[in-house]
């Protein structure tokens, strides 16, 4: 399958300009496609990884991979469908430019690949300069059609935001002269930005100038809810925000419904390969290897193999029951969380103990819950009700897990 044959037959093409024009001017040399980001926090989430899948696909088929890390469109803000962003200092943009970079160089590596910062063209630009060589090139009319816009004429758009696709126009015609770029990636909403960029090339350019839009369907469970978020917090990519085993735990849990879809999606498996699994998750469910490949592929991509190869000692620590050895860094990236309470490093009887915790709702339960081996506390089985517990013989004296039952799990924070 060419470029584009495969992205169909992944779910991944939602619109494209030109297709014909665009797998002849891939066919006929290297050219670049770029996907573009703004620096609105220090990591990026699952739902830049989306175009960013799209980009690595046109890497992988002999294209040049193109990232812009837009220190100047970020400190204005892509417009929302229904609030004024939040501007950010100077500051805290450098801090986010500098995280989303490293992060963009470790998914695309140095071969075929280039970062860029559109600070570095658009903030020397004069406001004259702006309006002369660009402004007069686009019609107002035109720009307040775009769907973001239109959804903000009754609550309102400020001229600032409302000039936004502007400056995505002008990096695409930057990128289509210095770096060889001929293709625009993004979701389903940049669909205006877009085109608004390759309309831009063929005014100045010709209308014959080689310039494509193309985007991605939006990225929806089989429940119909939006893709990337985890019981409402957003899956960072950063492993210090959102931890390796957490990563991988996303995807290992997805739901049969979805777990070839994200196959397809988010690996670089062979269509023979996800065929066999799709085989597989149909006729065995509950072994989960559809699941299982998904979050080591994804993991590994994102992260790297040892980070796989951590996660699933985790896993199987916490299957086992064997967490003793569990470092305090591996305590808080797999617990972080489970219903947790405070405790003081002094030794306690057990019973009274987990009912201070609020593990056990009274005394008689609590007894009731040890007799019959039901609580363990750092890994290790307590059936004896006169036992003490000590808070600070474990994990640096830092933490306190206890298991009740076979999975509920409490984090005690030694104070």
């Amino acid at each position: 399958m060419n470029f584009i044959e495969d992205l169909k037959w992944r779910g991944a093409l939602n619109q494209v300009t030109d297709e014909e024009g665009l797998l002849k001017a891939m066919k006929a040399g290297q050219i670049g496609a770029y996907v573009g980001t703004d620096p609105t926090a220090d990591s990026l989430h699952l739902g830049h990884l989306i175009p960013f899948m799209v980009l690595k696909r046109f890497q992988k088929a002999g294209g040049k991979a193109v990232i812009i890390v837009g220190g100047a469109t970020g400190s204005i803000g892509d417009p929302r469908p229904t609030t004024e962003r939040q501007l950010l200092s100077e500051e805290q943009l450098k801090v986010n430019e500098k995280g989303i970079a490293a992060q963009v160089t470790k998914l695309f590596g140095s071969d075929d690949t280039t970062i860029v910062n559109n600070a570095d063209w658009l903030s020397p630009m004069t406001l004259p300069e702006f309006l002369r060589d660009y402004g007069k090139l686009f019609s107002v009319n035109v720009m307040l059609k775009k769907d973001v816009v239109a959804s903000r004429l009754e609550t309102g758009i400020s001229y600032t935001e409302f000039t936004y696709q502007i400056l995505q126009a002008i990096d695409f015609l930057h990128l289509w002269r210095e770096e060889n770029v001929r293709l625009q990636i993004g979701g389903s909403d940049q669909w205006g930005n877009i085109t608004a960029g390759v309309d831009l090339i063929h005014t100045v350019e010709g209308s014959d100038a080689p310039a494509f839009g193309l985007t991605i369907p939006l990225m929806t469970d089989s429940t119909g809810k939006k893709f990337g978020k985890s019981d409402g917090n957003a899956i960072w990519l950063n492993a210090e925000k959102t931890s390796p085993y957490t990563f991988y735990q996303f995807w290992y849990n997805q739901r049969d419904e979805d777990v070839v879809k994200y196959l397809k999606y988010f690996t670089f498996l062979s269509p023979e390969e996800i065929a066999d699994l799709e085989k597989e998750v149909a006729e065995n469910p509950g072994a989960r290897l559809g699941q299982k490949r998904l979050a080591e592929e994804v993991t590994a991509f994102v992260h790297g193999q040892a980070a796989v190869e951590e996660a699933e000692a985790l896993s199987k620590a916490l299957f086992s029951g064997d967490v003793a050895a569990l470092s305090v860094q591996q305590i808080r990236d797999v617990f972080a969380g489970v219903p947790g309470f405070e405790t003081t490093s002094a030794k306690q009887n057990v019973v009274d103990f987990l009912v201070d915790a609020g593990i056990e709702k009274s005394k008689r339960q609590a007894r009731e819950d040890v007799t019959n081996g039901a609580i363990t506390i750092n890994g290790q089985k307590e059936t004896d009700v006169e036992a003490e517990v000590d808070p600070s013989a474990n994990y640096d004296g830092q933490y306190i897990l206890v298991r009740r039952g076979k999975k509920k799990y409490f984090l005690g924070t030694v104070k």
